[in-house]
């Protein structure tokens, strides 16, 4: 089944990530109507894949020849768009950021559960071909996770490009970090303690622990498990060659029998009792590849689909709870 498309907003990775896969995956997925705030960019976009471009995102979800909505960017109209969209009738993919409050968009987690449509949020990580290959590895080589470290330095000027402040990029990406993590464990965290450095304006440096407990799966009783979890933008811009120089792995990982690091996207080496092994996953499906085809499954399939939205929410109240933690100065418990 070819799902009819339409874009909002284009967003940092268009052209690295969603134009690439839009192009390989043309029997799944048929670009129908552009809507961006830069109009020029809307007519260029529209323009190559022959779509209508068009003056607001109201007039592109009510649309009859749209089956599902591409939301590829973070603005100011936040969850408007996809709440509009789903009013409609309409499936949405939600690369809109992951900055919010869980508390506060609560009415919108319920206005989404109760529409009836498929939601699904960008999570890249998970589909990175690493991410993909190490689940593979826990579940036959590696054994349970036992101890986590993910970390994410984002330079100065990443957040100038993107006009995000520190703070927001900051939070954003620890999100899904934290994301990152519950997917690898399987589980979810029941208690977080949390540090910063730096304030509101300039988030320079937070780091989460976050502990997961003990539990049974298939007859086999699985170790608590502790993730630290850390993001900062403690380089400033102008030291470009500093920011580059030895960056930490994005995730390690150590297991009941070896460790693994990941470099984003398709680097994998881990270590067991036979020693070192690299893997270079290069030739495994782009990740922007692996996102549309979840995506275009969930649509499509008779069973509905938002557990990437859950999956958000949860990590989102682990944030919260970890700003709980910061300001009183103890763990708190995630409820």
């Amino acid at each position: 089944m070819k799902l009819r498309l339409g874009l909002i907003g284009l967003g940092d990775h268009w052209q690295s990530r969603y134009l690439p896969a839009l192009r390989v995956l043309h029997d799944r997925f048929d670009v129908r109507a552009v809507y961006s705030t830069v109009a020029k960019l809307s007519e260029n976009t529209a323009a190559e894949f022959q779509a209508d471009p068009v003056d607001g995102y109201r007039s592109l979800v009510s649309r009859c020849d749209i089956d599902a909505v591409m939301i590829l960017k973070p603005c100011w109209l936040g969850w408007l768009p996809a709440l509009a969209a789903c009013e409609a009738g309409k499936a949405v993919y939600w690369a809109g950021g992951l900055d919010f409050d869980p508390a506060q968009a609560e009415s919108v987690r319920q206005s989404i559960q109760q529409s009836g449509v498929s939601f699904m949020t960008e999570l890249p990580r998970r589909f990175s071909p690493a991410t993909l290959r190490l689940k593979e590895l826990i579940a036959t080589r590696l054994g349970a996770p036992k101890l986590l470290f993910a970390h994410r330095r984002l330079p100065a000027a990443e957040n100038q490009r993107s006009g995000a402040s520190d703070s927001s990029r900051s939070k954003s990406e620890l999100v899904e970090l934290i994301d990152w993590c519950q997917y690898v464990v399987g589980r979810a965290p029941t208690a977080v303690s949390s540090s910063r450095y730096g304030d509101d304006d300039h988030e320079e440096y937070w780091r989460l622990s976050l502990q997961f407990p003990s539990a049974e799966h298939g007859g086999k009783s699985l170790p608590p498990v502790n993730a630290q979890v850390s993001c900062g933008s403690y380089m400033p811009a102008q030291w470009s060659e500093a920011a580059n120089f030895r960056p930490p792995a994005a995730l390690q990982v150590c297991c009941e029998r070896g460790i693994a690091f990941i470099d984003l996207p398709a680097t994998l080496v881990w270590f067991d009792e036979a020693g070192r092994h690299v893997e270079a996953l290069e030739t495994e499906l782009p990740v922007g590849q692996q996102l549309l085809t979840q995506f275009h499954r969930s649509v499509t399939s008779l069973v509905r689909s938002i557990g990437g939205l859950e999956d958000t929410f949860r990590a989102a109240r682990v944030l919260a709870a970890a700003n709980q933690s910061e300001l009183e100065g103890r763990r708190v418990d995630v409820e």
